[in-house]
């Protein structure tokens, strides 16, 4: 059994993060995805944060593997000529540009559906394409602020808190990966393509319902609470050994593990005291039960913490520092921390596919040079050797 996806021609207009990381994740289970990039310059996260003068990005290759790129001049009339030829042979077209560009560029919805009744048109917005909102640009943070991400993130006594994991990116992405599978398998009975569309604002309000529900449920704004996870006690994180910025646990204990808590403690004098025996009592009390917590925690590391309660069957996480994650046994042995060879940085350590199918493994591959299979693709459209080179001189690719 081939790829999940094998068949299936992507063609990737993104640049940046969210779009990169929708049409990466269709690369890693198995679609061609070719990164069409301006000539000379390519997606401009090759660029950004450069640690070596003399190749991509780390943030480029994170985004982009398993990709072919091709340099294509969407605004030269032969780029455009190039351009139709490709939407031909393609089943998804993505892009994240402002609202707008495709029109502009010519390829809006009706001139897609002319050329390739069966493409997929999946496009990510900062606000979408209708709404008050629709010409506003956005990023990662205007994503999370205006998604009520914020709102609910820091301490009580802090301002809103903007939160490192993308998910207003890769949140947006991963979303959008959900809409194009869905728009392909309905393909398979109308035998039509149709458009498909995730903002980024869109996103990130999915992905905090949870708030939203208690707003609902609760009648006022959820408050900023930290580390505390609802009212669970305990349900937050500690300060283990040697005391370090990230020596830390999370332990989030149900009523039904309180018992093996102290028993793995130390503490089954504590067993049936009425003053800690029921949630209740303990979000009364939950200062004293969070320091008997931390006098445990603290003397211990955090890995040694997180073996004796997960072996007592305790929810118990190790803060696993970004260095933590990167060396981490358990995500090397499922493939989620890999190594891949590229041809311009050499070796280098990624981020692996989470989604595991059984009949169709992930092999990560490299990002692509900028160019690197524009010969190759364009034979494959039926361009002759001379048409290639005559579309370089007329630098249309």
């Amino acid at each position: 059994m081939g790829n999940a996806l094998a068949g299936i021609r992507v063609v990737d207009l993104t640049n940046n993060q969210a779009g990169p990381s929708c049409g990466q994740m269709l690369a890693w289970l198995g679609a061609d995805v070719i990164k069409v990039e301006e000539p000379g310059k390519g997606d401009p996260a090759r660029h950004l944060l450069k640690d070596r003068p003399d190749a991509d990005s780390l943030f480029f290759v994170s985004f982009n593997a398993n990709k072919r790129s091709l340099p294509l001049d969407l605004k030269h009339p032969r780029g455009k000529e190039v351009f139709r030829a490709l939407l031909k042979t393609a089943d998804v077209l993505l892009e994240n540009f402002g609202p707008g560009v495709m029109e502009r560029l010519g390829f809006g919805y009706p001139e897609l559906q002319r050329l390739n009744p069966r493409l997929v048109f999946a496009s990510i917005k900062g606000f979408g394409s209708y709404g008050p909102y629709r010409d506003y640009k956005s990023y990662e943070p205007i994503a999370q602020a205006m998604g009520g991400a914020m709102s609910v993130t820091g301490t009580p006594d802090g301002p809103p808190t903007y939160v490192w994991p993308s998910i207003g990116d890769s949140g947006t992405g991963m979303h959008c990966v959900i809409g194009i599978l869905a728009a392909l398998m309905q393909r398979q009975t109308t035998g039509e393509g149709q458009q498909v569309e995730v903002s980024m604002q869109d996103a990130v309000v999915n992905l905090i319902r949870v708030s939203l529900r208690d707003h609902q449920r609760l009648g006022a704004p959820m408050a900023r609470t930290g580390n505390q996870l609802g009212s669970g006690v305990p349900g937050t994180t500690y300060r283990c050994a040697p005391g370090g910025p990230n020596d830390y646990v999370f332990v989030f204990v149900q009523q039904q593990m309180w018992h093996p808590l102290l028993r793995a403690i130390g503490r089954a004098d504590l067993v049936g005291d009425a003053r800690y025996e029921t949630a209740d009592a303990r979000w009364q009390r939950r200062d004293e039960v969070n320091a008997l917590m931390e006098a445990w925690t603290a003397t211990r590391g955090k890995h040694d913490v997180m073996k004796i309660l997960g072996e007592a069957g305790v929810p118990c996480g190790a803060c696993l520092d970004t260095g933590e994650v990167l060396a981490d046994p358990h995500l090397k042995a499922r493939d989620m921390i890999v190594e891949v060879e590229h041809p311009g940085r050499g070796r280098y350590v990624t981020v692996g596919n989470p989604i595991k199918l059984s009949a169709s493994p992930t092999t990560i591959g490299p990002s692509p040079l900028l160019g690197q299979h524009r010969d190759e693709i364009l034979r494959e459209l039926g361009y002759s050797d001379g048409d290639i080179e005559a579309l370089a001189k007329e630098r249309a690719t």
